[in-house]
């Protein structure tokens, strides 16, 4: 996006949003509806929400518009600050994006034409120009929100005077929670189940480097990585990115359009291909599979959970020494098997949001009950037997201060960051240039756009 002097674009912009004349008869457009700062706000822009809202399955019947319109002021007036403050997203970060972004699309709705279609873009660069605009601005709006809070830290005294301040009859209920442990025991896997997986992905690879074809797509219909399956196996990291140390390895060791050959991690058997090096950063893309495994090496590990778990109820070991010196899974077992809550890094489930499934195998347990060999799969890891109990109880209650801390703690700070925001909105629209149209100053906003 160009920006102009901004009095100018409000006078011609805002003059010709409602209708412009052709021969004799009046034509709607396009048009601006809010100026603020360096940006604008289209009728389309509004239009779009709905749209994408309703594609997304959200019932959008108590939606107004003036809401989305309010949305959209914010969205603008965040990125606006962004670019005063010297916030840089930078053009090459935007494009990779993009192209992820709409290959996922193409990839979904069958062609590029039925996307752009979808957006309402008279042909592909008009549609190009305007998703990098949205993706820029969507960049820029995010690291601004994050800049506004990032700093914001709350004392254990503020924690204490927001829970003192909060009327007894509003005071949170907690949920029962539960802390859940695992042994797991996985199949072994024989060398000839390993070969035939790396004959497949070399295969691939053939295939890719001699005939030409599409990496994306093989990723896209082989990967055993749910993370990345519908994006074409694609991942940017750099050396400090939270992947096992033999993945980066081989990503650092690749040139731009190199396709490695089939290496072992923990989850299973890869190919790499690298697209971009950009300074300390590697895009890449990546194809994993994993080896199958025989009926018999299932049966044998059946076979090794059933005598761990005759151990730990006879009394010969408990279940966190099982864990340590026998389960296969090692994030778990060198904390006695204890499982972390994905949402809080916690060892504590809100039975009300955990993963259904474990929730269904625990959710009757009583402290310390072990299960019975439970047959589960992951992909990337495949099937294998686990044993599951629960460590911890507690019932659902009304909050307090001492054994509910840290969640009183997440909520104080949430509370300050919001009052944080607010009091930065407030601020920035006092001293930002905003222009709305006639057709929305009826609009009853949450914030004072209007600056009545």
């Amino acid at each position: 996006m160009k920006f102009i002097n901004k009095s100018i674009l409000a006078l011609t912009l805002l003059l010709c949003s409602s209708v412009i004349f052709g021969q004799g008869k009046k034509v709607k457009v396009d048009g601006v509806v809010a100026v603020i700062g360096d940006y604008v706000v289209l009728d389309s822009d509004i239009d779009l929400e709905f749209i994408q809202l309703k594609a997304q399955g959200v019932d959008i019947k108590n939606i107004t518009r003036c809401e989305l319109f309010g949305k959209q002021l914010e969205d603008k007036l965040y990125a606006h600050h962004a670019i005063q403050d010297s916030i840089i997203v930078s053009d090459d970060e935007v494009y990779g994006y993009m192209n992820q972004q709409i290959d996922a699309m193409v990839e979904q709705v069958g062609s590029l034409d039925k996307v752009i279609k979808f957006y309402r873009k008279k042909n592909e660069e008009e549609f190009k120009n305007y998703f990098f605009d949205i993706i820029k601005q969507s960049k820029l709006t995010t690291q601004m929100q994050n800049k506004i809070v990032d700093e914001v830290t709350i004392t254990p005294e503020e924690v204490r005077n927001f829970f003192k301040e909060i009327p007894k009859d509003e005071i949170p209920v907690f949920g029962a929670e539960v802390e859940v442990a695992q042994i797991v025991i996985k199949p072994v896997v024989t060398q000839e189940e390993k070969q035939a997986t790396i004959d497949k992905l070399n295969a691939i690879r053939k295939d890719v480097i001699e005939n030409g074809s599409s990496f994306y797509t093989k990723a896209v219909l082989y990967t055993e990585d749910e993370g990345s399956a519908s994006s074409g196996g694609f991942y940017k990291i750099n050396r400090k990115t939270g992947f096992v140390k033999e993945f980066k390895e081989v990503a650092f060791s690749l040139g731009e359009g190199e396709i490695s050959e089939p290496f072992e991690t923990e989850f299973g058997y890869h190919i790499i291909m690298v697209e971009k090096i950009k300074g300390q950063e590697v895009e890449l893309r990546h194809i994993l599979m994993s080896p199958k495994v025989s009926s018999k090496a299932m049966a044998d590990a059946k076979e090794k959970i059933e005598l761990i778990r005759e151990k730990i109820i006879n009394g010969e070991i408990t279940f966190a020494e099982a864990a340590k010196s026998s389960s296969d899974q090692k994030e778990t077992r060198n904390n006695g098997g204890v499982l972390l809550n994905p949402r809080t890094m916690e060892p504590r489930f809100d039975l009300t949001k955990m993963d259904p499934t474990l929730y269904s195998q625990i959710s009757n347990f009583k402290v310390g009950q072990i299960s019975m060999p439970i047959l589960d799969e992951e992909r990337g890891v495949g099937k294998f037997y686990k044993i599951i109990t629960v460590n911890n109880k507690t019932e659902e209650h009304t909050a307090e201060f001492a054994s509910d801390y840290l969640k009183i703690k997440d909520l104080a700070l949430t509370d300050k960051k919001i009052k944080a925001i607010a009091k930065w909105t407030e601020e920035k629209i006092n001293e930002t240039y905003i222009s709305i149209n006639a057709d929305y100053k009826d609009c009853d906003f949450t914030n004072n756009w209007l600056k009545k």
